[in-house]
């Protein structure tokens, strides 16, 4: 297919959003939206370009002191009758308007757009950011080149609708299991119920007071909250094991092994199975590069309440952020979309802290 990332589009990054919308990617299919987006970085000459599955790499030489890092994923959650794109007044609509293509856009545009920027500039464009960790463009890119993920400060370019998010909360899964001794339902004194064993563990949830920890100015407002429970065998049986799994988002001041050992004290009691856990990230607010993108954006950063990949460069000291157009709230949305104004102005930011003319 002749690809639809003309020059005239990569100079508009209202144009360029819809056109990679119009490109289908929902995860484990981004090979069409990574082969235009390489041929469009392959054609600029300054820069390096290089591809890890699904996964494009370019980036600047030009000696500068400090590296940044502009990162998009490319791919987004399943269509739900919203491809391709429209227009309705000051509104995009489509499926990864708001997370994140129009975030992506901001990265194709200063890539081509940008020649001589103040730092040294190392864009991603990556793939299966909405699925697993195993199937992540960065992960895979952290195991086979991990000199790609090299700078001193990264902006992850989700959706904040035009605010600074820095940081993001940690997140941990957790399984809360309750035993019990299956009997006949019509003699059920025989046996002890474990959905009913459950009830003191929902219980305490149910009376969890939340922590808010204010980190460098910004607050995270931790939250516990079961989201699946499961248990039961026939309908004349005592059931004998009721499992609840439960979610726990948690401030970056807590490392993960501090936030088992929160969970394991809340459920004290009971059995308790650890399933899944990233650690989150702290604001980063504090490196040169940082500070001066905090001036150009010119409002105060607020916390990331969510996980996002700017834990991965924490987790190598690199402190990052979260800035994009697009409202969080609308992420994965039948009715997701993006302001043509957040994303003018976004652009005009980034653009005013990335270039040095």
């Amino acid at each position: 297919m002749e690809n639809p990332l003309t020059p005239e589009v990569l100079a508009d990054p209202v144009a360029l959003t819809r056109a990679l919308v119009d490109i289908e990617s929902v995860s484990l299919d981004e090979k069409e939206i990574a082969d235009c987006v390489e041929e469009v970085l392959r054609a600029v000459p300054h820069l390096t370009v290089a591809r890890h599955g699904n996964t494009v790499m370019a980036r600047t030489e030009l000696g500068r002191a400090k590296r940044v890092v502009l990162a998009g994923h490319l791919d987004t959650v399943p269509l739900n009758n919203n491809f391709p794109s429209t227009v309705q007044g000051d509104l995009i609509y489509g499926c990864g308007t708001s997370d994140m293509k129009s975030g992506v856009a901001y990265a194709l545009h200063l890539a081509v757009s940008v020649p001589n920027p103040r730092y040294d500039v190392t864009y991603f464009f990556y793939e299966a950011e909405e699925i697993e960790s195993r199937f992540n463009g960065l992960t895979l890119v952290a195991a086979a080149h991990p000199e790609w993920l090299s700078a001193d400060f990264a902006v992850l370019l989700e959706p904040t609708h035009g605010v600074v998010e820095a940081g993001c909360q940690g997140t941990m899964r957790a399984v809360v299991t309750a035993t019990g001794r299956r009997a006949h339902s019509a003699r059920s004194w025989n046996g002890r119920n474990a959905i009913h064993g459950i009830g003191p563990a929902i219980e305490r949830l149910a009376g969890y007071q939340a922590r808010m920890v204010t980190i460098d100015g910004c607050v995270y407002r931790e939250g516990m909250n079961a989201v699946r429970i499961t248990g039961g065998v026939a309908g004349n049986v005592v059931p004998d094991l009721c499992e609840m799994e439960v979610n726990y988002r948690f401030a970056p001041d807590r490392t993960a092994e501090e936030a088992e050992a929160h969970v394991r004290e809340v459920f004290d009691g009971f059995e308790v199975r650890v399933t899944d856990s990233a650690q989150g990230a702290l604001p980063g607010l504090t490196a040169a590069p940082a500070q001066e993108f905090l001036a150009a954006v010119g409002e105060a950063p607020v916390g990331k309440l969510g996980w996002t990949d700017v834990a991965r460069f924490a987790a190598l000291g690199i402190p990052a952020l979260n800035f994009g157009p697009g409202d969080p709230n609308f992420a994965h949305h039948p009715e997701e979309h993006v302001e043509i104004g957040k994303i003018r102005d976004g652009a005009a930011t980034l653009h005013r802290w990335l270039a040095s003319d």
